[in-house]
């Protein structure tokens, strides 16, 4: 049984003359420790699909399921834990708070969990040593590259260990080079057995994924797989407080 389903969504936006069909009834399978592209042009409904992804976006129609839990049909504070438990994200914007150093952007994602302040540092410093920056962590966002600031944002989304890693246009700010580095970051952390859902309008960061959904007018109108060696895959997360039977 597949660990990410999408069934039939349908997302539209306004009513009568102003509704916009942003997500016209896609449905795709996502397996275990794959990486997977979606990408499109800009207003083809992409973003509006991770959206969902990430329970942050009631369909309009059809069911999103992840391990089993049929996201929409949990209550607003069970689909919190959800999002907790389950999933990291990766904006186009770092969303870096220029105050705090890298340390205290990282431990933002911790706030809710019951640990002493020290364990919660402990879990940053170790995220920004996954991402490169373990030198780095006590700058300010300022007093780093814009590449650097996007591995930020990576430490922050992974340092709670979640199964899936959603990133919306991760290189969309970042010239070539450092863009390749950060889709190296993303695959080496797919490597390690993480599922990444990347939406992205460059055909380059697509391909190093493994397969490819191509969204055109909010229809899924294409699937690539990429040839080359497969990503390693570990077991679903379990949850530890979301309820699946809700």
């Amino acid at each position: 049984m597949s660990y990410i389903k999408a069934q039939n969504l349908v997302k539209h936006y306004g009513t009568g003359e102003a509704l916009v069909q942003a997500v016209r009834g896609i449905s795709f399978e996502i397996e275990t420790g794959e990486f997977v592209a979606i990408m499109g042009e800009s207003g083809s409904g992409k973003s509006t699909i991770l959206s969902m992804m990430g329970a942050l976006n009631t369909p309009t129609e059809g069911n999103f399921l992840v391990d089993d839990i049929d996201i929409y049909n949990l209550s607003r504070d069970q689909r919190a834990d959800f999002r907790r438990e389950y999933l990291g994200f990766v904006f186009q914007s770092f969303n870096l708070i220029p105050y705090l150093t890298l340390a205290e952007n990282v431990m933002l994602p911790l706030v809710t969990i019951k640990a002493r302040n020290n364990e919660k540092r402990a879990m940053a410093e170790e995220a920004l040593d996954r991402v490169g920056l373990g030198d780095k962590v006590n700058r300010l966002p300022g007093q780093i590259s814009g590449g650097e600031q996007e591995r930020v944002a990576v430490a922050r989304a992974i340092v709670n260990n979640p199964p899936i890693l959603l990133a919306d246009e991760p290189t969309g700010n970042l010239d070539s080079k450092t863009s390749g580095e950060i889709m190296g970051l993303l695959k080496k952390l797919n490597a390690e057995g993480m599922t990444i859902i990347m939406v992205t309008h460059s055909k380059e960061s697509a391909r190093t994924a493994r397969r490819i959904l191509k969204i055109e007018d909010g229809h899924l109108v294409d699937e690539e797989r990429i040839i080359g060696e497969a990503a390693s895959v570990r077991a679903g997360k379990s949850p530890m407080a979301v309820d699946k039977t809700a």
